[in-house]
């Protein structure tokens, strides 16, 4: 046998015998990523934080939708259709201002531009994906989701993402309904308080990452310090403050020294490995 094909392959155990008795070594080399990659079961716990967090503030919408004199139906196809809290707490806003519909639209589209950035970064983690999969998974991208799944280490899988979204999607609706029924009998103040439910999420998502990451920190500071100067600026409208603050600090951060460094040592123990 040519020595040089003998280092390419390797034999294989006699329970799991190939047809020609021999494996390529690049498929065992594949297993250990595979193992390490995040599954439904994960998703299961990793949701737990964001139905406590969507809970409580799909209440609030709910109350505040009903209190504005929208059915029960358009709210709840609110949160069924559209399934983005800030949005919707600023298109009921706008209804009860008695806003036109175009600017609502184009509001909206504004508010929601961020999904663009953040469904493009998890596209890249995940990988290519079934096209049949792919509207399901764009569908359920919410910020909370994001942050979620963004800040684990591990390999993330389709399963555990769409787990992710489901518990968030079933959360804030049934929240959305809860909220709606409750609207009569929670007191004005209770009704208030569960408004700052959302930022708090928001918190509790971001603290852990800035205090193990000096760079999440930094980025995150100066993202608030960049969108406060901007509104008292008042150079843009206010939807396009915050679609140029994730643009640059989401550029910032993909060039930040700490990836590259990252990203240099990684490729430099690929090609060691490829070299042995």
């Amino acid at each position: 046998m040519n020595p040089e094909k003998q280092s390419t392959y390797k034999i294989a155990s006699p329970e799991g015998e190939s047809p020609g008795g021999t494996e390529p070594a690049s498929e065992s080399a594949s297993e250990p990523a595979s193992e390490s990659s995040l599954k439904a079961k994960d998703g299961l716990a990793a949701g737990v934080p964001i139905i406590m967090g969507y809970v409580p503030v799909a209440i609030a919408f709910g109350v505040l939708s009903r209190n504005v004199g929208i059915s029960l139906l358009h709210t709840q196809l609110f949160s069924l259709v559209v399934f983005a809290g800030a949005s919707q707490f600023m298109a009921i806003n706008l209804i009860a201002l008695g806003t036109g519909m175009g600017q609502i639209i184009l509001t909206t589209l504004l508010m929601n531009f961020r999904h663009f950035l953040m469904s493009a970064s998890l596209s890249q983690r995940l990988g290519p994906q079934p096209k049949t999969r792919i509207p399901l998974l764009a569908f359920g991208v919410t910020d909370e989701v994001f942050s979620v799944a963004m800040t684990r280490r591990e390999s993330l899988s389709p399963s555990f993402v769409l787990v992710l979204e489901v518990m968030a999607y079933l959360s804030w609706n049934s929240g959305t309904f809860l909220g709606y029924w409750l609207g009569d009998i929670l007191p004005a103040m209770v009704q208030a308080s569960l408004g700052i439910a959302l930022y708090a999420l928001f918190v509790a998502i971001l603290l852990p990452e800035m205090r193990r990451s000096r760079q999440v920190l930094v980025l995150a500071l100066g993202a608030g310090l960049l969108h406060t100067l901007l509104e008292k600026a008042d150079l843009l409208p206010g939807g396009w403050n915050l679609v140029a603050v994730i643009v640059l600090v989401s550029w910032l951060g993909t060039y930040w020294p700490e990836n590259r460094t990252k990203s240099d040592s990684q490729k430099k123990a690929g090609e060691s490995r490829v070299a042995e």
